[in-house]
């Protein structure tokens, strides 16, 4: 009796990938409801939460809010552009 010392580990062992790769999943929890991870759906714990998270993507949920610059036509007017235009009509 052989033992088999790849890196398959055998069929009833997983290889040495397949165990980082699930130990990468313990003690964490779904970004969504606070759930364990489930390496099938990782960093998510079901199909549901990542299609939740994938809807809030599609939808523009996740943005980063930012303050857009003023025009620079708006800036040249100035207050006083405006009032003369008012003046005139």
């Amino acid at each position: 009796m052989a033992e088999e010392t790849g890196g398959s580990g055998g069929p009833d062992r997983p290889s040495a990938e397949v165990r980082d790769f699930r130990a990468a999943g313990r003690g964490k929890k779904c970004p969504m409801c606070g759930h364990p991870v489930d390496v099938t759906y990782r960093p998510f714990c079901s199909k549901r939460c990542a299609d939740l998270d994938l809807g809030r993507w599609l939808r523009e949920d996740y943005r980063i809010p930012a303050e857009e610059p003023p025009d620079s036509a708006e800036e040249d007017k100035g207050p006083d552009a405006d009032e003369a235009s008012r003046g005139r009509g």
